[in-house]
């Protein structure tokens, strides 16, 4: 049995209400963006290859040590507003050395602190490494694009460079699925994210209640970019994502959170098709929509050469080092880059940040969002 209470007492219960990885918090309260959160890469291992993997090429066979656990804790110590951290790979848990030394401590030194925790895993390996993270964790966040075991095969391992069976695949879809509902029945907060891309954007209906039935609190939609493996997927048009997101709304459950995360629709967009969704989320029950923390209120900390990104996919080169700066100077420094000047934007009236780099890019690139104002509703 997971006992998912120590220590969380203390906190908020992360709810449509309470979300602190949402950038709108800290420039809500600080009138400025704030580095509230952390990430940290601590693996670039993984037991799948999926198909649109934003750090894809990152991934390897075997990997090099990760810096000491004490430095890592010593810059967060210096974060000033720190509220959150993330975990992610590669798949964080694939070593259960790592889950022992690096991954325990670090989710014990979270809730130590009163922040909360996120890992991003895909649960498919034994579920005591997950079991014995649950207590010191606070969401459990999986990726779900699939409606059966075949789907799972064709996305999972579509880059893989090594011969996976689909019976191999089947099991461990079957152990995802159980793993979820497991971590569920046992309290933990799991979060599947699901991608609206040119596999699932017409049966998105089906993926929805696959994750009702495992018991996940929360279902996250993102449209997928083109990045990594993905830089060569086809891309989906705005008449697309829109029809996608308005099916969806019609037939979820409504008593399951469902978070909307890089959108490519805002309040200053002139469409009336965009203005239309907008109103429509803005008024569903237990939805809501993130602006987008990366480079908003959170760097990515690369634990093998303490490089600090903007984001763990970014194109963009190292904005600095762990090993020699406080990430607090590292963020401030992103603020007054170029290309954070090119999207910093905020519109209190639609509680918006505007859209990160890879939403810019494909969908607004020659778009001056500071220069826009929100259209207001009649």
């Amino acid at each position: 049995m997971i006992d998912i209470n120590k220590g969380i007492s203390q906190f908020n219960k992360i709810s449509p209400e309470y979300d602190p990885w949402d950038p709108l918090r800290s420039i809500t309260k600080f009138g400025n963006h704030a580095l509230t959160s952390v990430e940290f890469t601590v693996s670039n291992l993984c037991n799948m290859r999926c198909e649109h993997c934003a750090v894809g090429y990152t991934l390897t066979t075997a990997e090099e040590q990760k810096l000491p656990l004490v430095q890592l804790l010593h810059r967060l110590d210096e974060v000033e507003h720190l509220e959150t951290i993330s975990i992610t790979g590669g798949e964080p848990s694939y070593s259960d050395t790592t889950v022992r030394d690096y991954l325990i401590p670090l989710l014990k030194y979270a809730r130590d602190r009163g922040i909360r925790s996120q890992l991003n895993s895909n649960i498919t390996l034994d579920y005591g490494r997950y079991e014995r993270m649950a207590p010191y964790l606070d969401v459990m966040h999986i990726s779900f694009n699939y409606v059966c075991a075949e789907d799972f095969y064709e996305i999972g391992f579509a880059r893989t460079d090594r011969q996976v069976g689909k019976e191999v695949a089947a099991r461990l879809y079957d152990r995802m699925v159980d793993n979820a509902r497991k971590l569920s029945e046992g309290g933990m907060f799991v979060s599947a994210e699901t991608m609206i891309n040119y596999r699932t954007h017409e049966k998105l209906d089906q993926i929805h209640q696959l994750i009702v039935e495992m018991g996940c609190k929360r279902h996250e939609v993102h449209p997928m970019y083109a990045s990594a493996f993905a830089e060569k997927l086809p891309v989906l048009t705005l008449e697309q994502l829109r029809t996608a997101i308005e099916r969806l709304l019609e037939v979820r459950d409504e008593s399951v959170w469902m978070l909307f995360g890089t959108l490519p629709f805002f309040r200053c967009n002139d469409h009336p098709k965009d203005q239309l969704l907008l109103r429509k989320l803005a008024e569903a029950s237990n939805v809501t929509v993130r602006n987008d923390p990366d480079g908003r209120n959170r760097l990515n900390v690369n634990t093998f050469t303490g490089d600090v990104y903007v984001t763990d996919f970014a194109a963009v080169p190292p904005l600095g080092n762990m090993l020699r700066d406080r990430l607090d100077d590292v963020f401030n420094k992103w603020l007054q880059h170029p290309l954070s000047r090119k999207v910093s934007c905020y519109c209190p009236q639609a509680s918006c940040c505007g859209p990160n780099l890879l939403v810019a890019d494909t969908y607004y690139k020659n778009a001056d969002f500071t220069q826009r104002k929100a259209i207001t509703y009649e």
